[in-house]
C-alpha cells in the first residue's frame, strides 16, 4: 500500500477486525470515490487553484458519500503534502482526520444536535484559531435543524471567518431554509450506476477475502438500489449468511401471480414472507422498484439499472404482462404505502393490494380496464380467443316437428271444447354436461358474410380505416376488399396483415386478403356498418311457407242466429207484433 506509514497500517489492520465493510472501505481520497465525478471535478480544481468556498451544501441519497466527501475535503486542505489535490493520507493531520481525534474538523448531527445553543456553540468554536490552515465544520443531516437553529447559523455563515469552511450535507435539500441555500455551493450527489456498484462489490469481495455466490451477488446489488453504503450493508450480511443467496422471498413469485391472474397464489407468497419475517413495507418497495425495471425494461431500456444476467429475465416477463398491469400495479402498491402509514395491520393491506392487482376482472377502475384491454389485444395479436363465460342458448327447433305441433294443434281447436286441465308443474332441467376442452366455435357465415364481423373486431385507427371498403369477390379462403378510391387503396395496404389476421381469428383458418378498387364503397361507413350490426327484428309469428296445407283442417259451420230468434229464445211465450211494419 503505498504512501502509507506502518502507524496508520497498524492502525488499519486494527480496525479491519471490529469494522463492518462499508467502515473498512470508505474512500479516503477523491479518485476513490464512484460514481460522483461532477463532485471531485470540481472540488479538486477549488483545491489545486485555492479558490475553495467558506460553505458547500453536499445533497443526495443516503449511502452515496456525502459525510466521506467532506472528511477528504478537510483532509486535503489541512494535508501538509497534498499532491494534486489530493491528500497524502500519511501526515498527522491526515492520520487525526481519519482517527476522529482533529481539533481542524468538527462534526455535528443536526438531526439530534438542531437546537440554538447547539448551534451557539458551534459558532463560538469557529471564532478560536486552529492549528492547520482550516478549520472544516460538517453538519449531517442539516435540514432537521429548527429555525432558530437556522437563524444563528445564517449570521455565521454570511460573514463567516477566513479560515472557516462549512460543509453541510443533507438527504433532503428542499427542507432547507432558501437563504442558507443561497450562501453555498451546491453539489448533487447521484446513486451509483449498476456497473460501478458492481465492480466495487466485486472488489470487496476479492480484497477481503469473501466467498460469495453470483447469484448472491445480483441479490446484493439490487437491494443496495445505488447506495454503496446500503450494498455493503447486504454483502456483508450475504457473506456471513454462507456466501449464498437468500431465497426466503422470491418477488418473481408475485410477479408470476400477477402475470397468470391468480389472486390464491399471490396472497399463499405474501403469506410465506410474513413467515419468513418480511416487513410487508418494505417487501412492497422491493416490489415497487422491480416493477419500475421490468417497465423501463420496456419504455427505456438504457435506464435499466440491473445485473447483466437479470435485464434479458425481467425484460422477459415485463413483456408477458404489458405496460398498462405494470403501471397499474405500481399505482396501486404506492397508494397502499401511503396508507399503511396510519393502519395498523400492514399485511392486510398488501393483502387486499396484490387481489387487486392480480385479479383485474373484479376491478372496475379505468386502470384495470386497460389492463384487460391490453390482455385482450396480445390474444388477438396471437392469433388465440380471450376466454368468457358460456351464454346459455335456447336448444334449435326441428322445422318438421314445428309444423307437426301446429297441425294437430288446429286439429284439437276443432273438437269439442273441455274442460281446462291443470299445467304440470315443470320438469327440473337436465344437468349440464360439463366438457373439459370446448369445441372451437365455427363461423356463422361465408368469408364476405363474415366481414362486418371481422371489421368491428379491429382497432378503432384500422376499423376507421377499412370502414368504406366493401367485399368485391370472395371464395372459400380468399377475399376482395374493394376501397373507395386508389389513394385509400394504398393506406389500407399498410394495415392489410392486421386485418388478415382478424379473418384468420374469426374464420379458423387463414384467409387471403386483397385490396382492390370500386366505386359502388359505401360513402357512409359508419350508417353501413350499423345497418351490418343491426339484428333482424324477432318474432313469434310462425311463416305461412312452413305450414303444410294438407294438415291443416276445416273448422265447423256455426249457424247464424238472428237477434230476434235470441230473445224469442230468451222470454218464452213473446209473441210478435206488427212484425216487419217498419221495414
Amino acid at each position: 500500500m503505498e504512501g502509507q506509514g506502518p502507524y496508520h497500517l497498524l492502525g488499519r489492520l486494527n480496525e479491519m477486525a471490529v469494522q463492518s465493510l462499508y467502515r473498512r472501505y470508505r474512500p479516503r481520497r477523491f479518485s476513490e470515490l464512484r460514481g460522483q465525478d461532477h463532485v471531485v471535478r470540481a472540488l479538486r480544481n477549488a483545491v489545486i487553484n485555492e479558490r475553495e468556498g467558506q460553505a458547500y451544501l453536499f445533497s443526495g441519497p443516503r449511502g452515496t458519500g456525502k459525510t466521506s466527501t467532506a472528511r477528504i475535503l478537510a483532509k486535503v486542505l489541512n494535508c501538509e503534502t497534498p499532491i494534486e489535490g489530493e491528500p497524502c493520507c500519511t501526515c498527522p493531520s491526515c492520520v487525526a482526520v481519519e482517527a476522529g481525534t482533529s481539533y481542524d474538523v468538527i462534526e455535528l448531527d443536526a438531526a439530534s444536535n438542531n437546537g440554538v445553543d447547539d448551534i451557539r456553540e458551534l459558532i463560538d468554536h469557529a471564532a478560536l484559531g486552529n492549528p492547520g490552515r482550516h478549520r472544516v465544520f460538517i453538519l449531517d443531516e442539516v435540514h432537521m435543524l429548527s429555525k432558530g437553529a437556522e437563524a444563528a447559523l445564517l449570521k455565521t455563515l454570511e460573514e463567516p471567518p477566513s479560515h472557516v469552511v462549512f460543509v453541510l450535507a443533507t438527504t433532503d435539500p428542499q427542507k432547507v431554509s432558501e437563504t442558507i441555500r443561497s450562501r453555498t455551493q451546491h453539489l448533487q450527489f447521484h446513486l451509483l450506476p449498476m456497473h460501478d456498484l458492481e465492480e466495487h462489490v466485486k472488489f470487496v469481495i476479492g480484497d477481503a477475502g469473501l466467498s460469495v455466490t453470483p447469484e448472491a451477488i445480483a441479490q446484493v446489488l439490487v437491494q443496495g438500489g445505488g447506495s454503496a453504503r446500503d450494498t455493503l450493508s447486504a454483502l456483508e450480511l450475504v457473506a456471513a449468511s454462507g456466501g449464498e443467496a437468500d431465497h426466503s422471498v422470491n418477488l418473481d413469485e408475485f410477479i408470476e401471480a400477477i402475470i397468470e391472474n391468480d389472486p390464491a397464489r399471490a396472497l399463499a407468497a405474501v403469506a410465506y414472507a410474513v413467515q419468513q419475517g418480511r416487513d410487508p413495507r418494505s417487501l412492497s418497495e422491493e416490489l415497487i422498484r422491480y416493477l419500475r425495471d421490468g417497465f423501463l425494461s420496456q419504455m427505456a431500456p438504457e435506464l435499466v439499472q440491473l445485473p447483466a444476467e437479470r435485464i434479458d429475465y425481467v425484460a422477459q416477463w415485463a413483456q408477458r404482462m404489458g405496460n398498462g398491469t405494470i403501471v397499474r400495479s405500481m399505482e396501486v402498491l404506492g397508494d397502499m404505502l401511503v396508507e399503511m402509514r396510519r393502519a395498523p395491520d400492514a399485511r392486510l393491506l398488501f393483502e387486499v393490494a396484490m387481489v387487486r392487482i392480480s385479479h383485474v376482472a373484479e376491478s372496475g377502475d379505468s386502470s384495470a380496464l386497460v389492463a384487460r384491454i391490453e390482455r385482450l389485444e396480445k390474444l388477438v395479436e396471437r392469433g388465440g380467443v380471450a376466454p368468457a363465460q358460456a351464454a346459455s342458448t335456447p336448444p334449435p327447433v326441428d322445422p318438421t316437428t314445428g309444423r307437426a305441433k301446429l297441425g294437430g294443434a288446429v286439429r284439437q281447436s276443432t273438437g269439442n271444447t273441455g274442460p281446462i286441465a291443470r299445467p304440470q308443474a315443470p320438469s327440473a332441467p337436465p344437468a349440464p354436461v360439463v366438457t373439459s376442452t370446448p369445441a372451437p366455435a365455427k363461423p356463422v357465415g361465408t368469408v364476405g358474410e363474415m366481414w362486418p364481423s371481422v371489421l368491428a373486431s379491429l382497432k378503432p385507427l384500422v376499423r376507421a380505416l377499412y370502414s368504406p371498403c366493401v367485399v368485391g369477390v370472395s371464395s372459400v379462403d380468399a377475399v376482395t376488399l374493394n376501397a373507395p378510391n386508389a389513394v385509400h387503396k394504398e393506406r389500407c395496404a399498410d394495415h392489410l396483415a392486421v386485418v388478415a389476421s382478424a379473418y384468420a381469428a374469426a374464420m379458423g383458418v387463414t384467409i387471403n386478403v386483397t385490396l382492390g378498387v370500386s366505386e359502388t364503397a359505401a360513402k357512409d361507413p359508419t350508417d353501413r356498418l350499423a345497418k351490418a350490426r343491426k339484428p333482424e327484428p324477432a318474432t313469434d309469428e310462425v311463416p305461412h311457407d312452413d305450414i303444410d296445407p294438407g294438415e291443416l283442417v276445416d273448422a265447423p259451420l256455426v249457424p247464424v242466429v238472428s237477434p230476434l230468434d235470441q230473445i224469442t229464445k230468451a222470454f218464452p211465450g213473446t209473441r210478435v207484433v206488427n212484425e216487419g211494419k217498419n221495414k
